[in-house]
């Protein structure tokens, strides 16, 4: 029997372990979700090749290499993003996804071989093309309302119709797989690039080929028109970005190397800056002429990048890789951005973080990534004798 003192302690004690847990609860209660920066990492059971934002809604479609379509609502806000549908049509990898332009029909293509066109709302299946080409499709472009393009593992291009449910241009002027597509404002031009090293140019008014470009080291991986058009970069898997003049399609008129193993895909954020993905995981941002490789938007971390997406505000970055997620990525901060033209390199600099999130819990990682632009002619020998032995600076 406790004593009279400690009796009247221990009732206090049992009192405010009553006490407690409503005063608790109601925390909980008032307790509102976390408003993040960007959306949390949307996980997959396999990993994504594509994805794609809704031109009007907050919305992102991802393909995985089992076949399977996901359509995700996302949110800034904690707990925020939530799976709107899934669909399994496609029997082998989906290689590429893209919404139309009025957001009501979500285009898949595969290595199945076979076209898929769903509705957004449901993720039901509209129209389908099962043996769209003879061989594995690995490209599409949404031209309108009417037109789209796909171009396959052999190089085959195709145009098709959707008032007629076929194409009506058939080409096939590349060697290798058609990597990557673009059009002009007047719908006039498509640019394909491939991996035999040439961008191939077609007319769709005409419905005739045009021309190729003279053949680039390694393969030519993804495509962009910067400066209002007049301007087309492409990337390579050397790591190497080619710039032609819009009706210069047949030489290059620059050319400039990134330190990274290579240039898997690439999306333009601005009229003068894109962001590129590469097998090293990271996402860089890069300025086109002047040349400059601004810095790093973010990273997965030890996995190659599948694809880029930028959002329908501009606001946002979506990126794919290995590591089975989406991420996103803050790229408000690129539109501000004025890159001097007589700016100097600045030795042993490291990369640039341009988001809150660019190093993560990877600042290991980042330790020996330098400024990926070449020395000016002036401090090569001054380079040399810092850095002896080392690579050579490649940047032209």
């Amino acid at each position: 029997m406790a004593a009279p003192g400690q009796e009247t302690v221990l009732e206090q004690e049992a009192a405010l372990e009553e006490a407690e847990p409503p005063a608790q609860a109601d925390a909980e209660e008032e307790k509102e979700p976390k408003l993040r920066d960007t959306p949390e990492d949307i996980s997959f059971e396999a990993s994504a090749n594509t994805i794609a934002f809704h031109p009007s809604r907050d919305i992102i479609a991802a393909g995985d290499v089992d076949g399977d379509v996901y359509l995700y609502s996302y949110s800034c806000l904690e707990g925020g993003n939530q799976e709107l549908w899934s669909s399994g049509h496609h029997l082998k990898s989906c290689r590429e996804v893209s919404f139309s332009h009025d957001g009501q029909k979500l285009f898949t293509v595969s290595k199945d071989k076979s076209i898929h066109i769903l509705s957004v709302e449901e993720g039901r299946l509209v129209t389908r093309f099962p043996k769209a080409h003879s061989s594995a499709l690995n490209s599409l472009l949404v031209i309108d309302e009417h037109l789209f393009a796909t171009g396959d593992d052999n190089g085959m291009l195709k145009v098709w119709d959707l008032r007629k449910g076929t194409a009506f241009m058939e080409m096939q002027q590349h060697e290798e797989y058609i990597s990557g597509m673009s059009i002009d404002e007047n719908k006039k031009l498509l640019l394909t690039t491939s991996g035999d090293g040439t961008m191939g140019v077609f007319n769709l008014k005409r419905r005739r080929f045009e021309l190729q470009s003279e053949s680039q080291n390694g393969d030519l991986t993804s495509i962009a028109l910067m400066k209002r058009g007049k301007k087309v970069a492409c990337g390579s898997s050397e790591g190497t970005i080619y710039l032609f003049n819009w009706n210069g399609f047949g030489a290059t008129s620059d050319r400039f190397a990134v330190k990274a193993e290579s240039i898997d895909c690439m999306v333009p954020v601005t009229e003068n800056v894109l962001c590129t993905g590469s097998i090293d995981g990271v996402i860089r941002a890069v300025n086109i002429l002047p040349n400059r490789v601004i810095g790093s938007v973010g990273q997965h971390l030890g996995e190659p990048i599948e694809q880029l997406a930028k959002s329908r505000t501009g606001q946002l970055l979506a990126s794919c890789g290995h590591d089975q997620k989406v991420k996103f990525w803050d790229i408000s901060s690129l539109s501000s951005i004025v890159v001097d033209d007589y700016r100097k390199r600045k030795k042993g600099g490291q990369l640039k973080a341009l988001s809150r999130k660019a190093f993560g819990g990877g600042d290991d990682f980042f330790a020996d990534l330098r400024e990926e632009i070449e020395a000016p002619k002036e401090e090569e020998k001054e380079k040399e004798k810092e850095d002896s032995g080392s690579d050579e600076s490649d940047s032209d």
